[in-house]
């Protein structure tokens, strides 16, 4: 396959070089990763197009949750991904959805203008969404560059066929197949969809170099250990790269 998108989903700088390292076209930029992704710093973005070189799309997502945004957050939303495009990110990811499980296509609009002719990616709020056929075709309507998406199941192998009939009528959509990617996910996933697009971190965990441990105060989420990193593996990206050269 010639014309594929491998797009690595990255927190920090470190898993961003690592991506190029083993051959990803794209970058998802945020904070973040283990709760889905925030918003990253624009220093961090700064880190990542100076140094690392492979163009980056940022995801825009205030806040841990739901999709079901307070007009004080899409204020800050909007805000943001003027920010980003001035300081020239290749891209912008977002998303809403109404109480009822439809896109916030008022949000979208105003995302989009805000956007001013740099990609726009439907993240899988698409997943969340009450009717994902009517949910294309509004995002096709709106002019939306790409939209990530499982399937709608936890993992993309079990969405096989609802990602077929997205490719099929995704029209000037580019549909972005992610939800525990790698190298084997891929192939299964080509041969049923056709899909030539694909997201995945590649995450390994690797220690902290830490050798004082408090063991009676934990600083994050119960059950993730602080000593723990979650990091892309330039291998497992070089793996999946090595897949899609191969179809």
């Amino acid at each position: 396959m010639k014309d594929y998108i491998l797009e690595c989903c990255v927190d920090s700088l470190t898993s961003a070089m690592s991506a190029k390292e083993g051959g990803a076209n794209r970058l998802e930029l945020c904070a973040n990763l283990i709760i889905g992704g925030t918003t990253p710093s624009l220093f961090l973005f700064e880190q990542v197009r100076d140094l690392v070189g492979v163009k980056a799309n940022i995801l825009i997502r205030p806040r841990f949750g739901d999709f079901l945004y307070t007009s004080y957050e899409k204020e800050e939303m909007l805000k943001e991904i003027e920010t980003f495009k001035k300081a020239g990110a290749n891209g912008v990811v977002v998303g809403g959805l109404t109480a009822d499980g439809d896109l916030d296509i008022p949000f979208l609009k105003d995302c989009l203008v805000a956007a001013d002719g740099i990609e726009v990616t439907l993240h899988r709020a698409f997943d969340m969404c009450r009717d994902p056929h009517l949910a294309l075709e509004e995002a096709k309507e709106l002019g939306i560059s790409t939209i990530l998406t499982s399937g709608q199941e936890k993992k993309a192998t079990q969405g096989k066929e609802l990602l077929k009939e997205l490719v099929e009528n995704k029209g000037n959509v580019s549909i972005l197949v992610g939800g525990g990617i790698d190298k084997d996910a891929i192939k299964e996933i080509y041969l049923a969809s056709n899909a030539t697009a694909y997201h995945m971190s590649g995450k390994v965990v690797s220690q902290s170099q830490m050798k004082f441990r408090q063991p009676k105060v934990s600083m994050g989420l119960e059950g993730i250990s602080e000593y723990e990193l979650w990091q892309t593996s330039a291998s497992a990206i070089k793996a999946a790269k090595e897949v899609l050269e191969k179809l």
